[in-house]
């Protein structure tokens, strides 16, 4: 099971946890990314997060498809806003079930990386004296 979401809305962490649980799981790693106050010593005020929709989802399932090739997983949630969010936010979460701990964590590890390498995902921080686009990838 893949669940792919790029919304606009706040994510429910919860949820995200509770849909890769299965009895057939013996770990399950998390992944929260959040907006955080300090970036290279400058005060971040808030993050705007923008998507090329179609082309994030699709990149997205490419990276879950890959991951769930690569190591013997149960399910994997991949969530990422969209938007205006604010310091203390959660702008991703990835959860990731799988028989064995080891692939849980190296799976979750690699989706983030990748994400981050290959997703179309633009953010701007907004700082107390200046703001700056920062792409997804690099």
């Amino acid at each position: 099971m893949i669940d792919i979401v790029l919304t606009d809305l706040p994510i429910d962490i919860s949820a995200c946890i509770s849909r890769v649980m299965t009895p057939s799981a013996g770990g399950v790693d998390v992944f929260i990314g959040t907006v955080r106050d300090v970036t290279k010593g400058r005060k971040v005020i808030r993050l705007d997060f923008e998507a090329y929709e179609p082309m994030a989802i699709s990149e997205m399932k490419k990276i879950a498809e890959r991951a769930m090739k690569e190591w013997p997983l149960h399910k994997i949630v991949l969530h990422h806003r969209t938007g205006t969010l604010e310091v203390g936010e959660v702008p991703v979460v990835i959860a990731v079930s799988a028989a064995h701990r080891d692939a849980a964590f190296t799976a979750c590890r690699y989706i983030i990386d990748t994400l981050k390498q290959t997703v179309p995902i633009w953010k701007k921080e907004i700082f107390e004296d200046g703001e700056v686009w920062v792409s997804a990838t690099p």
